[in-house]
Formats: structure tokens, C-alpha cells, sequence
């Protein structure tokens, strides 16, 4: 059994709006299954693919308070795709953020609510990942982190070291997951966090204690109507466990 990394879930005071910034940002159609819920992917997508990690949000009346623990990283080709790119979305309503970054060749924005992104420096070795490059975790043990996700999906683990991790869907294509370590604790529930998916025919509840046994905690909603399962990593960074498709 195994699971893969389906898409990105993000609150969002208006998930319209911050739908339509993400997908004019990303170059993506966008879709509702219901109130409260915007969903954007590639135009032409047949989900799920490893070919992109496709995008959530979610209504939510919580304030942000504390930079997110998960952001993405936006891939540029060249000096003039980045510059443009980062021209485009101030364009839409992003801003330049300061997250005690420093000098570095990428480039640190919030998007309209707040939510920190990257922009690539074009150098950057990433090629053929979709406009998404990288989805990206802060945490504290990224050898801890790399251990427990490189079993909890089929993804292939890339890289390993002190300061970060790196896995990606074992056929080669869509974002990498980059597992990076940051000062920062974990204050607050991650308004940010990933979705996972079994596959077709597994059942998602033995898939569901098989996280459990490698590390992951159960986190009760007190809502019966979900059909998602919601655990943490060993972290404790919030992820769904959804049906099978």
C-alpha cells in the first residue's frame, strides 16, 4: 500500500478571489465542487496525475497569523522569465515579503492574502515540473521528515542532508516536495497542508493506521460527515487522507 501527493490545500478568506490570483499566477482553468471551495488545474488535467499537484482553497474566517509552514516555489527559464514573472504577479495584487530571507537570487512574495511564495532564481538546476516547482515544508529534522514521507508515499527520495530533503513522484514528473529545516516552531494549525491519496482498490482505513504505525497521529474534527481521514506527521504537520480515485 502507499499513497501520492494529489494537491495543495489553502484557507482563504475569499477563496474566489485568492482562486482567481493563483490562477492567473499558475496559468490554470478554475472549477467549484461546491460553496466555500475553489479548485484550480491545468487546463486539459485528468486528476489525479503526478504531473501537477493541483490547488484547494477552502473558505475560512481564521485569521493568518504566522508565516505558513508549507509555500511553493514558482520555476522560471531565464533572467528575463523571472523578472517578468515577478512583474506579473505584483501585477495581480502579490507583494514582496521579508521573511528574514536575506540576499538570495530568488525572490520572496505574499500573495493577496498574505500566503508566502517563491519565485525561482531562473539558475536553479529544476526543469520540466509545471509552474509549480517545488511544494515546500518547513521542519525542524528534514532526515526525520524524509524517513516518514519517503514510506508514507511511493514518491522517490532525490536527496537527503541536514538541511533538507527531497522527494518526487517516481515517474519523473510534476513538483519536487522539498522537506526544508527552519528555525521556526509550529504554533498554530497550518492553514496550508497537503492531501494524499491511495490508490484505486486500497482501502483507506488500513492505509490510514499503516501512517499511524510510521509515525503519524490521528487528529479527531469531531465531525462524522467527512470522508477524509485527518492526521499529522511526526511534526506535527496537518495532512488529509482522502478516498481513493
Amino acid at each position: 500500500m502507499a499513497t501520492r501527493l494529489v494537491q495543495i490545500n489553502m484557507k482563504a478568506r475569499d477563496d474566489s478571489v485568492l482562486g482567481g490570483f493563483w490562477a492567473e499566477a499558475l496559468g490554470w482553468g478554475v472549477s467549484s465542487e461546491g460553496p466555500g471551495v475553489t479548485n484550480l488545474e491545468p487546463e486539459g488535467f485528468v486528476y489525479p496525475d503526478p504531473v501537477a499537484v493541483v490547488l484547494d482553497l477552502v473558505a475560512s474566517a481564521e485569521p493568518k497569523t504566522v508565516k505558513n509552514r508549507v509555500h511553493v516555489d514558482l520555476a522560471t527559464t531565464s533572467a528575463a522569465h523571472q523578472a517578468e514573472l515577478v512583474a506579473r504577479l505584483k501585477g495581480l495584487g502579490a507583494t514582496l515579503a521579508d521573511v528574514g530571507q536575506g540576499d538570495v537570487p530568488w525572490t520572496v512574495m505574499a500573495d493577496p492574502e498574505g500566503n508566502e511564495f517563491c519565485v525561482l532564481d531562473w539558475h536553479d538546476a529544476i526543469r520540466d515540473t509545471g509552474p509549480i516547482a517545488t511544494v515546500v515544508v518547513d521542519c525542524a529534522d528534514p532526515r526525520a521528515m524524509a524517513r516518514f514521507w519517503g514510506q508514507a508515499m511511493d514518491w522517490t527520495l532525490h536527496k537527503v542532508t541536514d538541511h533538507n530533503a527531497v522527494l518526487r513522484s517516481a515517474k519523473g514528473v510534476g513538483p519536487y516536495l522539498q522537506f526544508l529545516r527552519t528555525p521556526d516552531v509550529k504554533t498554530v494549525w497550518n492553514r496550508v497542508h497537503l492531501d494524499l491519496r491511495p490508490y484505486p482498490g486500497d482501502d483507506p482505513e488500513p492505509e490510514a493506521a499503516r501512517l499511524q504505525t510510521l509515525g503519524a497521529t490521528a487528529i479527531d474534527l469531531g465531525d462524522s460527515n467527512v470522508t477524509w481521514t485527518v492526521l499529522a506527521d511526526p511534526e506535527g504537520n496537518e495532512f488529509c487522507l482522502l478516498a481513493p480515485a
